[in-house]
């Protein structure tokens, strides 16, 4: 591993650090006594359609997974695109299933939409 690279996968552990951080304060806000039906399908919509990440965090997620398989695919060209065809499928799943499984429980939660 070279120096770069070190630094590179450095970068990646605080960011994803600063990213568990984040979760784990919406997981304590999901968690809280007075948090009802509307407001948790207004969270979950803002999962799926947070307008600070153009899509939301499932396609934004995905677009990183497919990034990876974009690179895995220029890495092992010779390979079938083994791995990145994983990638691919990943990032699939992330915005067939559980993006729209996501839109799903917001509306059998509160079909009228944000509350707001």
């Amino acid at each position: 591993m070279t120096d770069r690279s070190r630094t590179c996968l450095d970068r990646v552990r605080a960011s994803l650090g600063i990213a568990a951080l984040a979760l784990r304060q919406i997981e304590d806000d999901l968690t809280a006594d007075d948090v009802d039906a509307a407001e948790l399908a207004a969270i979950l919509r803002e999962l799926q359609e947070d307008i600070d990440v153009p899509g939301g965090l499932f396609p934004a997620l995905a677009q990183l997974v497919s990034t990876a398989a974009r690179r895995a695919e220029q890495l092992k060209p010779d390979r079938d695109a083994d791995a990145s065809c994983y990638l691919h499928e990943a990032a699939a799943l992330i915005t067939d299933n559980a993006g729209q499984r996501l839109t799903w429980a917001a509306r059998a939660l509160y079909p009228q939409g944000d509350p707001e």
